[in-house]
Order: structure tokens, then C-alpha cells, then sequence
């Protein structure tokens, strides 16, 4: 039977990197039984019979959270064979917290003390060996990011599992506290499972009713502990689980006064340095729009497009589609086939796989802000502003992920702990503009505004600006009220990213968009191409000579009205946005079918000019509006009804995406219609009442009752 060894640590520890190192390709994910909450375990490199855990990331063994719920369970329940608990070197006081805790299960346990090349950068020391002999248990020094003392900590933990030996936990309570929990483990010495006596007394004496309901005990055996319990809070003027909170920061302190000499006696850090100012309560906001502005632009606008325009212009423009269709001509490749494979095939996948060098540079400039803990930040400061919104700074975390896809980016939200906050955020998070929808951008961008510098941030601000008044209309509504659930994160310090981890999480997160486009855009593409090339000629099934006669066009047709009041009434644009639900990357390879992207000449001219032709500008942006906030790709859709774990919701979510959509789409085009003198009564009417609606629901007072 495989030994288990169970990665714990709080959030941010570096948890997740050390659990990559140790696993590597080795993993696999799920969720725990019955809950939502994220599981991985992965066989040890070099050990096939030792599976890593890797529990959630928690600050204590205190059932306040999921997590925290799943990881107790895990450790009490099934009893790995040793715990790898991993610590952030620069914050000792608030991750030994947790240290406590595990060292009361009686598992073996080793702890790994990670940054430890931040610690020393800093010239700080701290002293491993005294740190062992006051914890009582193994104390290694790592670094999970450059991959120094990985291997070593692995074999301490491999081999505690081994022998099965727990060391005595070294922490005591004051004596009135020890002489309560003495009393507790004499009254249920036969009821406490052997080995976890010490930890279950301390939780009896926190009261934690999960435990007491957990061991069955008797009204009268409650009655009597209670006694002893309350002895000591009398003594000392509190209740019993801030008396055992500040028992253990005590001892913490005591341990770090001991073990830990800071070089600077102050403790202002190079990081708190760097938040007084981007975490700024004026300038915090501005900096964030800087950096966000400076990473679309350079993404979208400079480096991402010129690297976009070769492979769109050159590569599947003069290289691949001639090529390809010289071979195929050359060796009696039927026409159609011709035209399927080049039009069909290479002018739609290609449409969308030339938008890749794009996602490629913002990946890696996402990936950087990320790592360098900057992005934590981000949620700090949006806290401030998603709480007048009615949601929570928690709920910029999944937002975040969802700009390289919404699917996990949807199933991130499980980690926030008020119903009614992930809801709201399941519902609004597809708002803030994935990887599947940058081509729609790009596209846009360049055919319509000449690359225009500010198309993709405002498509990005768009967004957010969905997103919060989304918060404040959704929290007046019946079903959202309730209370604001606190906001708890722990910032980690900030340091430099390696290459390495940089490219791994651009590529990781850019080859989901490549396979896609090898599955459902390949699929799509060849499907849109037989439709728009096909039908029904003098009451005859067949190829059709002009595409305005195929089915495609006849169903597009059928629709298009629905979109006129939006600027983009043709049967393409029409077409190309109900395919976008089954990926949003469709939207350009639809385009790049219907155009023949496959035929275009030098610089893409041809396509740039057909879609100008079939939009005006204020039509092509509410084309944008559109596309960005309705209902996201049947991933996100099935995404939404697994966390929701209801058919209505997932319903309401997705009209609500959609309704949202066409109202702030409508209003853009309407506007621009009015602003360019060609405006209608009718239609300046709607766009006016839409827009007197939407202040009244913001402004007005939300009901108590």
C-alpha cells in the first residue's frame, strides 16, 4: 500500500510550486467527496509507492471554510502517513499558527520553511537547528521556486512515513489551561482516539461542536467538561478560543524571539515599501489602470500585434494557403475538397491560431504580475470598491483567472465562502474578457479602428464596469440580500518570478487555446464552411455560387433582425455571434470562412475591407460589447450549472449575461446613431429608456424586508 504524505500550509506559501516539484507531470485533480474544493495528489518523482496530497491551502484546522472543513477531515480521518507542512520563511508568525495545530494530530511531520533565498536576500537568519529543537520535530530549509532542499525534504517526510514515529508535540498552555485539558482527556480517556488525544481535548475545550458531535457526547459528559472550561475562562477574563488563539501566539512569539534575527530591527520590508504606494488608497486604483492599460497595449497594440500580422498576413496568408492548395491541385484534389481544406479548414483555424502570438505576450505579462505578488494586491484594493458593489474583493481572484479562460475561472469562485457572493461572481466573472474573446478584440481593433491603442483596454474596463454594476443591480434583487461576508487575505512578499515558472504558466495557459482550436474551431470551421457553401439551387441540393444562397446565409437571415437594433443587422455578423457560444474564438474563424481568409492577399486588405463594409464604427463596437458580455461558450455555460448545482440559475445566469448584453449594445449603437446624425426616434427612445433604467436600479435604495 502507497504511503500518503499531506502537503498543508496557508495560502501563498508556495504550496502549490512545491507540490509541482515534488509530483511534477504525476497529478491528478478532482474534488474532495461531497464539496467542490479542489483535490490533487501525484506519485513522489522517484517513488512510485509515495502519493503526495496536496490540501487546500488554510490558516488553521478551525472549520470557518471549506477548506479548512476538507483539510481536517483528511488529517483526522485518514491519517496520512506524515505531513509536509510548508512555511513561508518571511512571515513565521502567522504560518506557525497552523504548525501548532498539526503538530497536536500525532502524525509525523516535517516541516519545509520555504523563501528561504527572500530571507537571506533580506539578511535575515533564521536558525534552522534551534527552530527544530523548539518545534520539536525536522526543520528544512527550501526555496520551492528555485528548487534548493525539495529532494531533501521529500526524503525527511518519505522517510518519518516510514517509521511511523511521531515526535511529542513541544507546545504546553499556560497551567490553567493544561490543567483543563488534563481533566478533558481524564473524563473521555476511553471515548478519544488513540494517538489524537491531545488535539481533540483542545478542540472540546474551544468548544468546536463538529468535535463533540463527531465523538457522540452525552448532555451530561458536555456538562461536565464545561465545568473545567469554564474555571479557566474565569481566571482569565476570556473565552476559551481566544484564550487558546492567544496561547499560541504567545508561544509563537517566544519561539521566533529565539530562533529569528532580523536585519532590520524595524520590520519595514521592501514590500511594505512598495504597497504604501500601490496599495495607496488614492494612487492604488490609477496604478492598477496604468498597468493593466500598459499590459493590453503592448499585448494588443506593439509587440503582440506585429507578431499577430505575420502570422495572420504572412504565415496563413501567403505561406500555408498557397502552399497547401498548390499540393493538393497539383496531385487531382477535387474543387470542393480544395476549397474545404483551404477556405474551411486553414481560413478558419488559421483566422484564430494567428491571434496566438497576442495571447502568448499578455499570458506572460499576467503570469508575471501574478508571481510577483502584485495581483494579490489587486485583490486587496478592489475589496474597497467590489464591496460597494455588493461583492466581495475574493471575487477578483476568479476574475482573474477567467482573463485566460472562464471555466476556471468560474470554478475558483467555489473557494468563497458566502452563498450569496459566489453566486454573483459564477454569474458575472465570464464579464472580464478571456483569451477565446482577445481575437474578437484584435479583429475588431484592426479592421474597424486602425489598431487603435485604447479598443482592448476599454474592452477589458468594459468589463469590470459589467462586473460592478452587475454587483449593485443583483444585490437589490430577493434572492442576492444578505449580509457581506469579511474579506481575509494574506499578501505575500514580493519577489522576481524565474524564467522558467513564467513560460511554464504562459504556455500552459496558451495551449488550452491552441487545443481548442484543433478540436471544436477545427469541427466548427469545417461545419460553418459546409453550410455557407451549400444549398438549395432551382429547387436542387448543391454547391452554390454565391453565398448569399446557401443555408447559412438563409438561417442567418432568419436572425439577423434580432441584431439589427445593434448596428449589425447582415447575416454574418449574425452567424458569427450565435457561433461564438460554442466557442468564442468562432466569432473569427466564422469570419475567416465567410470572408475566405484563406485567399487573402498581402496585409489581409480584402478581410479588413469586407468587414468595414458590413459595420459602421459605433456597429462594430456594440458588435464588441456584445460578443464580450453575453452568454460565454457552452464550457462556461456547463462550468456555471456545476457550481450552481441548479438548471435555474444556470438559466437566470445566462439570461441575465445575455439581457445585459444587448441593453449595453443597443445603447452604443443607438448613441452613435444619434451622434452621427443618423439616429432614429425609436431607437434614441429605447437607448434613453434603457439608460433611465439602469440609473434608477442603480440609485435606488435596496429593501430591507
Amino acid at each position: 500500500m502507497a504511503l500518503k504524505i499531506a502537503l498543508a500550509g496557508n495560502p501563498n506559501s508556495g504550496k502549490t510550486t512545491l507540490f509541482n516539484a515534488l509530483t511534477g507531470s504525476n497529478q491528478f485533480v478532482g474534488n474532495w467527496p461531497g464539496v467542490t474544493v479542489e483535490k490533487k495528489e501525484g506519485a513522489l518523482r522517484g517513488e512510485t509507492d509515495v502519493v503526495v496530497v496536496d490540501l487546500p491551502g488554510i490558516y488553521s484546522l478551525s472549520p470557518y471554510t471549506a477548506e479548512e472543513v476538507v483539510a481536517r477531515q483528511f488529517l483526522v480521518n485518514e491519517r496520512p502517513d506524515a505531513i509536509l507542512n510548508i512555511v513561508d520563511g518571511t512571515n513565521l508568525e502567522r504560518n506557525l499558527y497552523l504548525t501548532t495545530q498539526l503538530a497536536e494530530l500525532g502524525i509525523p511531520i516535517v516541516i519545509a520553511v520555504n523563501m528561504m533565498d527572500v530571507v537571506t536576500k533580506q539578511g535575515d537568519v533564521i536558525h534552522i537547528h534551534r527552530l527544530s529543537k523548539e518545534l520539536g520535530c525536522e526543520v528544512i530549509e527550501i526555496s520551492a521556486l528555485k528548487g534548493t532542499g525539495v529532494a531533501e525534504a521529500a526524503a525527511a517526510a518519505v522517510g518519518k512515513a516510514k517509521m511511523r514515529m511521531p515526535e511529542s508535540h513541544r507546545h504546553h498552555f499556560c497551567g490553567s489551561v493544561e490543567h483543563a485539558l488534563a481533566h478533558i482527556e481524564e473524563a473521555l480517556h476511553h471515548s478519544l482516539p488513540a494517538g489524537q488525544e491531545r488535539w481533540y481535548s483542545v478542540k472540546l475545550f474551544e468548544r468546536d461542536s463538529r468535535v463533540q458531535e463527531y465523538l457522540g457526547l452525552s448532555p451530561e459528559t458536555i456538562a461536565h467538561i464545561e465545568e473545567d472550561i469554564a474555571s479557566c475562562e474565569r481566571e482569565l477574563d476570556d473565552d476559551a478560543e481566544s484564550i487558546i488563539t492567544n496561547e499560541r501566539y504567545n508561544y509563537i512569539t517566544d519561539v521566533i524571539r529565539r530562533c529569528y534575527t532580523r536585519k532590520n530591527a524595524s520590520g519595514v520590508t521592501i514590500s511594505d515599501k512598495i504597497d504604501a504606494i500601490v496599495t495607496n488608497r488614492w494612487l492604488a486604483l490609477p496604478i492598477f489602470a496604468a498597468v493593466m492599460f500598459l499590459t493590453y497595449y503592448i499585448s494588443v497594440t506593439t509587440i503582440g500585434t506585429w507578431a499577430t500580422d505575420w502570422a495572420n498576413d504572412v504565415l496563413f496568408g501567403e505561406i500555408i494557403p498557397p502552399a497547401v492548395e498548390g499540393f493538393l491541385t497539383g496531385i487531382g484534389t477535387a474543387d470542393w475538397l480544395v476549397r474545404l481544406i483551404v477556405d474551411g479548414i486553414i481560413g478558419g483555424v488559421g483566422a484564430v491560431l494567428g491571434f496566438v502570438p497576442q495571447l502568448l505576450v499578455l499570458f506572460f505579462f499576467l503570469a508575471f504580475l501574478e508571481a510577483c505578488g502584485y495581483m494579490a494586491r489587486i485583490a486587496f484594493i478592489m475589496d474597497r470598491i467590489f464591496r460597494k458593489f455588493g461583492l466581495s474583493g475574493k471575487s477578483f481572484i476568479p476574475m482573474l483567472i477567467g482573463t485566460g479562460c472562464s471555466v476556471p475561472g468560474i470554478m475558483a469562485s467555489r473557494t468563497i465562502e458566502s452563498e450569496r457572493d459566489r453566486r454573483m461572481t459564477v454569474i458575472t466573472t465570464s464579464f472580464v474578457p478571456c483569451s477565446a474573446k482577445l481575437p474578437v478584440i484584435a479583429l475588431i481593433a484592426g479592421a474597424l479602428f486602425g489598431g487603435a491603442w485604447w479598443v482592448a483596454p476599454s474592452a477589458y474596463f468594459v468589463g469590470i464596469m459589467a462586473v460592478l454594476c452587475s454587483g449593485l443591480i443583483l444585490k437589490k434583487l430577493k434572492m442576492f440580500r444578505g449580509e457581506d461576508a469579511a474579506f481575509v487575505m494574506e499578501l505575500p512578499a514580493y519577489h522576481m518570478p524565474t524564467v522558467r515558472n513564467l513560460l511554464r504558466s504562459m504556455w500552459e495557459r496558451s495551449w488550452s487555446f491552441i487545443k481548442k482550436a484543433g478540436t471544436v474551431i477545427l469541427l466548427s470551421s469545417m461545419v460553418i464552411w459546409f453550410l455557407s457553401n451549400f444549398g438549395f439551387v432551382g429547387g436542387r441540393f448543391g454547391m452554390v455560387e454565391d453565398m448569399s444562397g446557401s443555408i447559412l446565409a438563409s438561417f442567418g437571415s432568419m436572425i439577423a433582425w434580432i441584431f439589427r437594433p445593434l448596428g449589425f443587422g447582415n447575416w454574418e455578423a449574425s452567424v458569427a455571434t450565435l457561433t461564438g457560444l460554442v466557442a468564442k474564438e468562432n466569432v473569427v474563424g466564422t469570419f475567416g470562412v465567410l470572408l475566405g481568409a484563406g485567399e487573402v492577399s498581402e496585409h489581409g486588405a480584402e478581410v479588413w475591407e469586407l468587414l468595414r463594409q458590413m459595420f459602421t464604427a459605433h456597429g462594430a463596437y456594440a458588435f464588441l460589447v456584445f460578443n464580450l458580455l453575453c452568454a460565454p461558450c457552452f464550457a462556461a455555460i456547463g462550468a456555471i450549472r456545476r457550481e450552481m448545482q441548479s438548471g435555474k440559475w444556470t438559466l437566470f445566469a445566462v439570461g441575465y449575461q445575455t439581457v445585459l448584453a444587448y441593453a449595453a449594445a443597443l445603447v452604443v449603437n443607438q448613441l452613435g446613431e444619434l451622434f452621427t446624425g443618423h439616429g432614429s426616434v425609436i431607437g434614441t427612445f429605447a437607448a434613453l429608456l434603457i439608460i433611465a433604467g439602469f440609473i434608477y436600479t442603480l440609485v435606488r435604495k435596496e429593501r430591507t424586508a
